[in-house]
């Protein structure tokens, strides 16, 4: 399928309206889909008479991911350094979107997975509805929350306290040796990141991944109406969405309710002693949302978990290019393999044969050594680090849509 029917493009006024356009894949992003869509930004960000980005995808997803499946594919012929351009291009994408000056308003009627959610919660404006499902399923994978999801992750405002700048860099030294509880209002960003927790349009919105929520009823009416719009000027989407935008209710069984729980156990300085954190709350009248956390987390990757846990910590050290940028070194070693060869596995396990039953190398999460964690934050030899495109609207505007 040609890129340009992969991704539809509908021109409205001032307004251009983007499709991801692989129902039958959930609209996993193809290298061309990456590369078209970046095509795209940077001609409107340039174009004067273009003021909105609505970006949408066909049928029930927005969009589960990138399609890994190919990238793994070059792996297993020892081409992986195709692997790497299309993480790079995806990075830059995301740059782009997180430093955009135009207003984008995400769509996100149905799963968003990954890179769906790169694609995304780096945008101005994402609108949750009562199909949504968002997830970030690395862990069980063998890769990590990327996309620079270590910037996102770790800035959840719906669960995270203000914390000052100042305070965080004299932090910076101690991320690695001291528990995060003193610190921080919450530690949602590590339990998303590393269980892979779904959420859904609620949840998203009360966490602050999505900015709003309604029903998906509305959004044909709602999509005509941000069409009439002409103006680059946010405040004018804004109060749109705002007159349309629904408080919904928060099930039962939401996660949202066990904040404290997240809180005392995800602080823990390593993922031992989150899990050890998680059994101990098991044992003084556990229920099934904890036995089921701790079950996710001895289903993933142990090295996928280490690597996870260090990226979400430095990620709230750092602006978004420098979360992409890191993130780039460390998928270049997830994909040369050279530490582990976990994300092969962990494809083929789960999306290749589906047998749901990957063997991670490391097995156990002892074997994963600080020094090989370590391993995966330092560059590539011979492997250039991520080129960003130079922006002109750092550093405010990527920390203002968060």
């Amino acid at each position: 399928m040609a890129s340009h029917s992969q991704v539809l493009v509908e021109e409205k006024s001032s307004v251009r309206i983007l499709t991801l356009n692989r129902p039958k894949q959930l609209n996993a992003l193809s290298f061309q889909m990456i590369s078209r869509l970046l095509q795209l930004f940077l001609e409107y960000e340039e174009d004067s008479s273009v003021k909105i980005v609505i970006l949408k995808g066909q049928g029930r997803a927005f969009c589960a991911g990138g399609d890994v499946s190919a990238v793994v594919r070059d792996i297993r012929l020892g081409k992986w350094r195709l692997g790497a351009k299309f993480f790079s291009d995806e990075y830059m994408l995301n740059y782009v979107m997180a430093t955009y000056s135009k207003t984008q308003v995400s769509i996100l009627n149905g799963i968003v997975m990954g890179g769906g959610a790169g694609v995304s919660v780096h945008g101005r404006f994402r609108i949750a509805t009562e199909n949504t499902l968002f997830a970030m399923p690395e862990t069980v994978l063998g890769l990590f929350p990327d996309v620079g999801a270590s910037f996102f992750l770790s800035r959840l405002p719906g669960f995270f306290g203000n914390i000052s700048h100042l305070f965080l860099h004299f932090l910076q030294n101690s991320l690695k040796f001291l528990p995060l509880a003193p610190f921080l209002s919450s530690c949602s960003g590590e339990y998303v990141g590393l269980t892979g927790a779904r959420l859904d349009g609620s949840e998203m919105l009360a966490c602050g991944l999505a900015t709003h929520y309604l029903p998906s009823t509305r959004l044909t009416a709602l999509e005509a109406e941000l069409c009439r719009v002409d103006s680059s000027d946010p405040t004018f989407v804004s109060t749109i969405l705002d007159a349309y935008s629904q408080k919904p209710h928060l099930k039962q069984q939401s996660a949202y309710h066990r904040l404290d729980v997240i809180d005392r156990c995800f602080s823990g300085r390593t993922v031992e002693e989150i899990i050890a954190a998680l059994e101990r709350e098991n044992t003084h009248g556990g229920d099934e949302w904890i036995s089921a956390t701790i079950q996710a987390l001895k289903k993933a990757s142990p090295a996928s978990l280490k690597i996870s846990l260090r990226s979400i910590r430095e990620g709230r050290l750092q602006g978004v290019g420098q979360c992409l940028s890191r993130e780039y070194r460390m998928v270049c070693h997830v994909l040369k393999g050279d530490i582990s060869k976990d994300f092969v596995e962990g494809c083929r396990a789960i999306l290749i044969d589906k047998d749901k039953n990957p063997k991670w190398e490391p097995w156990r999460l002892e074997e994963m050594k600080e020094g090989m964690v370590d391993q995966y934050f330092k560059r590539v030899e011979e492997e250039e680090d991520l080129k960003l495109p130079p922006r002109k609207n750092l550093p405010a505007l990527a920390m203002a849509k968060l």
